[in-house]
């Protein structure tokens, strides 16, 4: 990239900034906790709407990785997630009811909460069906992947979004508040995944899995992206450019080699196709907040109605991490 081209990519950053610097007013505090995030703690960034279900099993499943502190936006729930969310004594709330599209699909809000609060920290940002695996995580925490990732110089770990799903149809096996998500939605696509590398800002690029051959086989292209870059050593001068896809400066992309390579990634266990599905694609539909007027939930809508069974006979039952590095979907790269 020329000077011309490095010099767009600060402007741009600087826009970013900006924006999440303007965007803060339209949060309020719900529950502020922050005073008590130290200097060693591991910090999640979460933005949802409606998602009081799926929160226990969320929150369990995090602290037990490791994470010290929940930084989460609430944008307008009538479910009872917003109180929920201020009786956790690790987490910091703020609502609002601004758009979501108009903050860049939340982004805006997570990258001025990141600013504010992430700087110096490894910071974990996912949504509430997003699960991340990573190298020896049945018996290593999440701290001892940041460890190794500081002593190795490196300042920002990616992972493949992995869609999960049940054998049978979505809707037939009703998910609880507090369960494992993974207990129904079990399996994934080993293979059937295609990768390019953005030019413009360095990051892969992957498209595929279930969700491309059921309600995009028409148009491949406009499969959602699976790849995203989740935890990143925070600097008050980063940004996040389109959902955790990609990031700013350049250089926090180049996590893989040109193929997937031997550095080190990790995968986020996608638990959205739970029996909640039906209800959630209906409400995104109606709000119209989401990229491309809602075109991905419209497919998931229209996809649904067919009631398909997402399982093939080339479907992968989860096992652990393991099954996932043998099968390329991840790597240990260097850490041993």
């Amino acid at each position: 990239m020329g000077l011309i081209g490095s010099y767009r990519m600060r402007l741009q950053r600087r826009r970013w900034r900006l924006r999440a610097l303007w965007r803060r007013r339209e949060l309020t505090p719900v529950q502020d906790r922050t005073a008590a995030i130290r200097r060693p703690d591991i910090l999640a960034c979460v933005c949802l709407r409606n998602e009081r279900v799926r929160l226990p099993y969320f929150f369990e499943y995090y602290r037990k990785l490791g994470v010290n502190h929940f930084l989460v936006i609430d944008n307008g729930s009538d479910d009872g997630s917003r109180e929920w969310l201020a009786d956790q004594p690790d987490a910091s709330v703020w609502t609002t009811t601004a758009s979501y599209k108009r903050a860049r699909f939340g982004l805006d809000w997570q990258n001025w909460l990141l600013r504010r609060y992430g700087h110096g920290h490894w910071c974990l940002t996912v949504d509430p069906d997003e699960f991340l695996v990573y190298p020896f995580c049945d018996t290593r925490p999440l701290r001892a992947l940041t460890d190794w990732l500081d002593a190795s110089s490196i300042r920002a770990f990616a992972a493949m979004m992995l869609d999960m799903y049940p054998k049978g149809r979505i809707d037939e096996q009703p998910y609880h508040e507090g369960q494992d998500p993974f207990e129904i939605a079990c399996w994934f696509d080993s293979g059937n995944y295609t990768i390019k590398r953005n030019p413009r800002l360095g990051n892969l690029w992957i498209q595929g899995g279930p969700r491309a051959r059921t309600f995009f086989a028409a148009t491949p292209e406009k499969a959602p992206a699976l790849n995203k870059i989740p935890l990143v050593r925070w600097h008050r001068s980063y940004t996040y450019v389109s959902s955790t896809h990609m990031l700013l400066p350049r250089g926090l992309n180049l996590t893989h080699d040109d193929w997937g390579g031997e550095k080190a990634s990790g995968c986020l266990l996608h638990a959205k196709f739970l029996d909640t599905m039906t209800l959630k694609a209906e409400e995104e539909m109606q709000r119209r907040e989401h990229y491309a007027g809602s075109a991905e939930y419209a497919a998931y809508r229209n996809g649904l109605q067919a009631q398909p069974d997402m399982w093939c006979k080339w479907s992968e039952k989860y096992i652990n991490w393991r099954q996932l590095e043998i099968l390329g979907l991840m790597s240990k790269g260097n850490w041993a």
